[in-house]
């Protein structure tokens, strides 16, 4: 549809530039003189229009800088996010130019409905074309400007874990402890779950242990605490927000009891003390006379004879 309505203004320029080729040539048969004055005062208006087109691109285009320059105080001010305070310069600059420049062309008389009409369409087809980096850009700066994360901080979403090493306009880069680096989208970033370990200052660890039945939980939550003991990291549920370690009986199952160890810790310690005290369950239990359950299934046999 646009097409054709470009098309058609483009025969009709055609047509037009014909008629007049035509009527000039009449004219310079009949009146020679009047023609060349006529062109003269057209030639003068038409340089007038120049003039005038140049100074509105001159003051337009010292405008849009001092918009830059104010926006980037505006940022700086705030402290805005260096790669959003960049994208937003740099769209309204854009913005702008594309305006002036419409503005200019048709301060020298020509018809920029077409032209507004092609930069519409063009537009929409980009948009269309890059669906999912606009979506991807909108989720960008979503993160930017309300922060779930850092830059350093561990952060679990989309399937994966690590550190944060850097967030952009169109994504995220995380390091696994494999030192793999993982590259997530923005827009299925900001709209997914995200579990940000680096958040809070203190963080709870937890131990899920199974152990036969038939072992003295009395004795099972003796064993677990005791081998808290002069461990600094563990804290002792003085900060707001914590308690002392605490080992709870949370299931019977079918073929194991299941005790819940708890015990809080400060972020950086959470995943050093959780790999120690895997080991240490391990280690002490055995050694103290309580077994690891496993499953298991009584059969019984009758005779009927």
């Amino acid at each position: 549809m646009l097409l054709d309505i470009i098309i058609k203004d483009t025969v009709n320029v055609a047509d037009s530039a014909k008629a007049a080729l035509a009527s000039l040539k009449e004219r310079l048969a009949e009146d020679p003189a009047g023609v060349l004055s006529d062109l003269g005062h057209q030639a003068i208006n038409f340089g007038i229009k120049v003039v005038i087109a140049l100074l509105i691109y001159l003051i337009g285009a010292w405008i849009i800088r001092r918009i830059k320059k104010l926006l980037n105080k505006i940022f700086t001010k705030r402290n805005t996010d260096k790669t959003i305070a960049s994208f937003v310069t740099s769209f309204v600059s854009i913005s702008l130019t594309v305006l002036l420049i419409v503005i200019t062309i048709s301060e020298l008389g020509v018809n920029t409905t077409s032209l507004a009409a092609l930069l519409a369409a063009g537009g929409m087809a980009i948009g269309m074309a890059m669906s999912g980096t606009v979506q991807n850009f909108a989720g960008g700066i979503m993160l930017l400007v309300f922060k779930p994360f850092r830059a350093g901080d561990y952060i679990k979403a989309l399937g994966y874990e690590g550190i944060v090493t850097e967030v952009n306009i169109v994504n995220t880069k995380i390091r696994t402890y494999e030192n793999s680096i993982i590259i997530l989208p923005n827009g299925a970033l900001s709209g997914g779950n995200i579990d940000n370990f680096s958040q809070k200052p203190v963080h709870r660890c937890t131990w899920l242990v199974n152990v036969a039945y038939g072992s003295d939980p009395d004795k099972v939550r003796e064993i677990l605490l005791d081998m808290f003991q002069g461990d600094e990291r563990i804290l002792d549920g003085s900060i707001e927000g914590t308690a002392a370690p605490t080992v709870n009986l949370k299931s019977l199952k079918d073929s194991t009891i299941e005790f819940s160890v708890w015990a809080w810790v400060n972020t950086p310690d959470y995943w050093p003390v959780t790999f120690k005290y895997n080991e240490e369950i391990y280690k002490r239990l055995p050694e103290n006379g309580i077994s690891f359950a496993f499953p298991q299934m009584d059969v019984h046999i009758t005779n009927k004879d």
